[in-house]
């Protein structure tokens, strides 16, 4: 009996115990499901509207990029893809077999389709082939029963009407890279298009715009159910250029299927009325892809299709530089404008002799005289007088040697030496005859045309120092804000020595035995003033001087001459600068000068269409 008793009392409180931890556990278990479902309710809530709701990136329109009176250089245009969904085919290999007979597809299209149908979802589309013609868009619909889960989506390509006109300005857009990585949501997008050359490439975050957003209702496994909500971006700014591709037109043409580069300036706000380089390419093809064929032959050309010649080439600028050794030394005192220099055909130094251009040589000289004949030994006289470090010195106040400040990507700043740079590149002293060549535009000197364009400019205006620039608006991130008068330092040079050089360079196009006077504008109200320029690309040995220079038209092409030219006009009123430069083209006066004449007469006309105002109503 005393047993029985124990027993009961151990049982009952080991059930006690037993219900006390049943109640903690309940009690435990209704105190967090209050919490979960009262307390935090709101939390819950919102996170399964977001796994129900996915807020997902709509690309805004790139902006257009127009030329200064509104001719489309740049748009959007449909983007016709087809695309195939792996879920609603009965066999994918089956419907791409089937499709290939409609449209082309290559081996290396079906691997990337495979290779991405394996990685996403069954339901996920995936892109075919992009930028179809109407045609292949017509022959798709028309056999669409048989080709189950292929559909047709529109999108926007970014299309260039002009195709190669402007080309090297305007630069293209191409798929993004690792590199081009901003931060920005939009880059994330499959088939977005980020700028990669030109004012697409300067000017890409003012013309990519912001993104929109689209509320799409899901399913458990990311299946799009309805859109619930659509709020469109922002289209990127209308890009409008200070180019006049009416202009630009001629120019490309003017200079044919040379290797060449042309720039037109309006010397008082720097606007560049044309840049042209040729041969050039059509950047439609570098959006929709280019084939091996096509890249080898932009790349094995010799006449270099892909590079803007205009910023990003550099020539030696031949006689166009003796407008700066001429006022290097007038600043420094060397000699004064009415000061003669005796020109033989040669100039000795120790035991080298240079040479004048013409084997006879010149006679008695000034400055006018010296830069109307181009006197080679006139320039090596100075220049021995001056000194290379004052002569570069004035180089690159007037824009050489530095870069012109140009808002497009990729320009060279070409080079004017000095001691300094000698001693610190070569690690070699500078010689004497350094500096009579380099005087004369040879030697180390480099300029691109946009270069000389730039210091044709400053010489034409009064010295000012104006800045080269594309777009007609300052771009600032998103926005465009219309540009202000500018307001450019000055070169600091005296405006009587900028005289003098203007007489000379007017005296080269118009006065009868100027090295232009050939190539000079016979209108009233038109004439320009300029300086040639033949920059040589090989030595000439004593042999050759002795038996006969050879003629450019007897030389290889690679082995001819550069032809330059730079001029500004009209010159009772200068209102435009230009630079010509053709590679290996022959003599400036020949070559180079009547094609500047050319383009300048058109520029003009043009002008003086616009305040007639019979310019069709556009503006300039």
């Amino acid at each position: 009996m005393y047993h029985d008793n124990d027993r009961a009392k151990t049982f009952n409180r080991r059930a006690l115990m037993l219900a006390g931890g049943q109640a903690a556990l309940v009690g435990t278990l209704a105190a967090r499901m209050y919490y979960l479902q009262v307390l935090e309710a709101d939390k819950y809530v919102m996170l399964a509207e977001d796994n129900r709701v996915s807020l997902r990136l709509l690309p805004p329109p790139r902006g257009p990029i127009l030329d200064r009176n509104g001719i489309a250089m740049a748009i959007n245009q449909h983007n016709y893809r087809v695309l195939v969904v792996a879920e609603q085919t009965p066999s994918l290999t089956y419907t791409l077999d089937a499709l290939s007979t409609i449209i082309t597809l290559t081996d290396h299209d079906r691997a990337r389709i495979t290779k991405e149908a394996r990685r996403r979802r069954s339901f996920v589309p995936i892109t075919v082939r992009e930028n179809l013609s109407w045609e292949e868009v017509a022959r798709i619909e028309v056999n669409a029963p048989d080709l189950p889960g292929v559909l047709i989506d529109v999108g926007q390509s970014r299309y260039y009407p002009l195709e190669s006109l402007g080309a090297h300005i305007l630069g293209y857009v191409a798929a993004v890279s690792e590199n081009d990585l901003t931060g920005d949501p939009l880059e994330e997008l499959p088939g977005f298009r980020t700028g990669k050359a030109g004012v697409e490439k300067i000017y890409d975050m003012a013309l990519r715009g912001r993104g929109g957003t689209s509320s799409v209702e899901v399913n458990a496994v990311g299946r799009v159910i309805r859109e619930l909500e659509r709020k469109e971006g922002e289209p990127g700014v209308d890009l409008a250029l200070t180019l006049d591709m009416r202009l630009q037109e001629y120019a490309a043409q003017r200079l044919g299927d040379e290797s060449a580069a042309c720039v037109v300036m309006d010397i008082h706000t720097g606007e560049l009325i044309v840049m042209a380089s040729t041969p050039s390419y059509d950047p439609n093809a570098f959006n929709r892809g280019l084939t091996p064929d096509e890249w080898k032959e932009l790349v094995n050309n010799p006449r270099s299709p892909l590079s803007n010649k205009a910023l990003s080439g550099t020539f030696a600028p031949g006689s166009t530089f003796k407008m700066i050794t001429a006022m290097a030394a007038l600043e420094a005192g060397a000699v004064t404008p009415e000061q003669r220099v005796f020109c033989p055909g040669h100039m000795q130094l120790g035991n080298i002799r240079f040479h004048c251009w013409k084997k006879g040589g010149h006679g008695s000289q000034d400055l006018v005289g010296g830069l109307k004949n181009s006197c080679d030994v006139y320039f090596y006289e100075i220049a021995r007088r001056v000194g290379i470090d004052k002569i570069a010195e004035v180089a690159k106040r007037f824009g050489l040697g530095v870069p012109t400040g140009v808002d497009l990507p990729n320009e060279r700043p070409g080079l004017i030496p000095d001691r300094a740079w000698k001693r610190k590149a070569l690690s070699q002293p500078w010689h004497p005859g350094e500096t009579l060549i380099n005087a004369i535009g040879q030697g180390y000197t480099l300029a691109t045309p946009l270069q000389l364009a730039t210091m044709t400019a400053r010489v034409a205006n009064g010295g000012f120092a104006v800045v080269p620039h594309v777009a007609r608006d300052a771009i600032t991130d998103k926005t465009a804000q219309p540009r202000t008068a500018p307001q450019w330092p000055s070169c600091n040079m005296a405006q009587k020595h900028l005289a003098m050089v203007r007489k000379g360079m007017f005296a080269v196009s118009n006065e009868p035995g100027g090295t232009a006077y050939r190539a000079r504008i016979e209108q009233e109200g038109m004439w320009l003033s300029g300086k040639t320029g033949s920059a040589q690309v090989r030595r000439i040995t004593m042999r050759e001087r002795e038996t006969g220079v050879k003629k450019n038209d007897e030389l290889p092409w690679k082995e001819r001459d550069h032809a330059l030219f730079v001029a500004y006009a009209p010159d009772d009123n200068p209102r435009y600068a230009i630079a010509v430069v053709v590679e290996h083209g022959g003599g400036g006066s020949a070559v180079a000068a009547p094609i500047a004449r050319d383009i300048m007469i058109e520029v003009q006309k043009r002008e003086r269409a616009r305040m007639a105002g019979s310019d069709g109503g556009h503006s300039q």
